[in-house]
């Protein structure tokens, strides 16, 4: 008996439509640890081999993949130029560069960016210091939102409605023995970074890595990112977090006020509280 090359049968490849294999084998493409080789890429996407090598032939045709040594590809310049000219002309980027520059001074840790992909937090921007170890926190590095910082921070700014939104759609599993997959202990650390104005992030995405962040807003009051820092637990102690985490939150806000949003009004109390103790 011949035994299959994918375990996915073509039949249910073809649910997908041709623009949708595209955009996955673009996304396994640039994964880190480049160059990949094919069967890879068809195993991390789910597609066949020979689909994955028509979409990367075409990729590579136009620029947007390179084929190297062994039959493995890579990134290819037009793909890499295109993301370039797109992350300098991000406003957002162009505000939080300075930003990080200040925090990764005034800390001595790796400072970042994210966005929010659907359910996962993005590192879109990095400013770090030379140090003897490395995190994996970089462009283009993915996490869950529940699991980081930056996705706590994203998730505790959001509307009440919008965020159990997303929080349904969530599959929450255990990235480390410490990540929050309790709803109800989720919600609890939700519910502390919106009081204090940064999350916490203490070894749910990777061991022995605590990270704090803070959400960015724009002028209609939406969510469009999150600034942090991360560190080595033994560096970024609780007292660490504890001193860092209102810089964390101020640096947030100054981007923040570059987009135009207006600055939160703490410890005033509301013309409604005002009212009903008249």
């Amino acid at each position: 008996m011949v035994k299959a090359v994918n375990t996915r049968s073509v039949d249910q490849e073809l649910v997908k439509g041709p623009v949708d294999k595209a955009m996955e084998v673009l996304e396994a493409l640039v994964q880190p640890g480049s160059p990949h080789r094919l069967g890879e890429i068809a195993s991390r996407t789910g597609l066949t081999k020979p689909t994955v090598h028509r979409h990367l032939r075409t990729m590579a045709e136009h620029g947007f993949a390179e084929a190297t040594e062994g039959g493995s590809y890579r990134p290819g310049p037009r793909l890499l130029g295109l993301a370039a000219a797109a992350l300098h002309d991000s406003r957002i980027l162009e505000l939080a560069r300075p930003a990080l520059a200040d925090l990764r001074r005034h800390t001595g840790h790796v400072a970042f960016c994210a966005a929010r992909d659907a359910g996962d937090a993005v590192c879109l921007e990095q400013s770090e210091p030379a140090r003897e170890y490395r995190i994996a926190t970089r462009p283009g590095h993915r996490a869950p939102l529940y699991a980081c910082g930056v996705g706590l921070a994203m998730l505790s700014a959001l509307p009440a409605d919008e965020r159990d939104g997303v929080l349904d759609t969530l599959d929450l599993e255990a990235r480390t023995p410490y990540t929050p997959t309790d709803p109800t202990l989720l919600r609890t650390l939700l519910a502390e970074a919106a009081e204090r104005g940064y999350a916490v992030d203490d070894e749910y995405d990777e061991l022995d890595v605590r990270s704090v962040a803070a959400p960015v807003t724009d002028a209609a009051g939406r969510v469009v990112g999150a600034i942090g820092i991360a560190g080595v637990t033994f560096t970024l102690d609780p007292d660490s977090v504890e001193v860092f985490g209102p810089m964390v939150r101020a640096a947030a806000r100054t981007v923040s006020a570059g987009l135009g949003a207006r600055a939160p009004m703490l410890g005033l109390v509301q013309p409604e509280a005002r009212e009903e103790h008249s």
